[in-house]
């Protein structure tokens, strides 16, 4: 049998167990999916090689996507370009990092918005998966601006952006003013059991303003349910988390998953 499982901290709300293992139930593979908590400060080389000797692939999630980054041996072309990792493969005995959360939030972006091309995006966050998310829209041409708590670090993060050729941005102080087409919550504010949190004003809401939230426990976060009241189209986390997870199971099997499947098996697994 052929293993696989998600490390992070808090992992015990990871829905990346039931979505897999009903892919694997529905394909037929002699495959698992299963949990490791590893805590923050504790995943390093020993640690990455124990799980190497376990699971045939990992994915990775809060707070390890950027501190995996200098364990593996090699990286593909997306988990260099952003610095973070929320997927390994160890085929061949090595540990090969990759960003599918890039992936999996453009998707949905462009499900709802269509070209992405001069989108003005504000995303809030600066961790791993604002990382993928924020260097995603400046590939599509977005324009984009960061928010985050500790704001040297968006500053940094936004740097990073500029350096894209042909990526636009604006200061973040700005973005109280400008008119925008999305906001994108890629932080774990509003995250259970915190679900009553909310990480932007809902004054910044308004009818042409698509919000995206990462969090997928609770599916409606209070950001989205206060966003529909406002009247914007929504994307929940779940939608974020499949396309992420079903670009995982290309690299490490080879199989197109289906994503209707992985979808119904997160959420019976949020409903309990």
């Amino acid at each position: 049998m052929k293993r696989f499982a998600v490390i992070g901290d808090p992992v015990e709300h990871s829905m990346s167990p039931a979505m897999h293992n009903a892919v694997f139930k529905k394909l037929k593979l002699d495959c698992s999916f299963g949990k490791v908590r590893v805590p923050k400060g504790k995943l390093d080389e020993k640690a990455l090689e124990k799980l190497k000797e376990e699971y045939i692939g990992l994915s990775v999630t809060i707070p390890h996507k950027l501190a995996v980054v200098p364990l593996l041996d090699k990286l593909d072309r997306s988990a260099e370009m952003i610095g973070a990792v929320n997927c390994v493969d160890f085929k061949g005995g090595k540990a090969k990092g990759y960003n599918t959360d890039m992936a999996g939030a453009i998707e949905p972006l462009k499900a709802k918005l269509g070209k992405l091309k001069g989108k003005k995006i504000l995303i809030l966050g600066a961790g791993g998966a604002a990382r993928a998310i924020a260097f995603g829209c400046a590939l599509e041409g977005c324009e984009i601006a960061i928010w985050n708590r500790t704001e040297s670090k968006a500053v940094e993060l936004m740097e990073e952006i500029m350096k894209i050729p042909g990526a636009e941005g604006w200061d973040s102080d700005e973005s109280a003013t400008k008119p925008l087409d999305a906001i994108i919550n890629a932080t774990s504010v509003g995250m259970h059991p915190k679900t009553e949190a909310i990480p932007i004003h809902e004054d910044f809401l308004g009818p042409d303003i698509t919000v995206m939230d990462i969090v997928y426990n609770p599916l409606e976060t209070k950001l989205l349910r206060i966003a529909r009241k406002h009247g914007c189209p929504t994307i929940d986390g779940l939608e974020m988390l499949v396309g992420q997870g079903a670009e995982a199971l290309k690299i490490w099997l080879g199989v197109d998953a289906p994503r209707d499947v992985m979808r119904k098996a997160a959420l019976k697994e949020l409903k309990g």
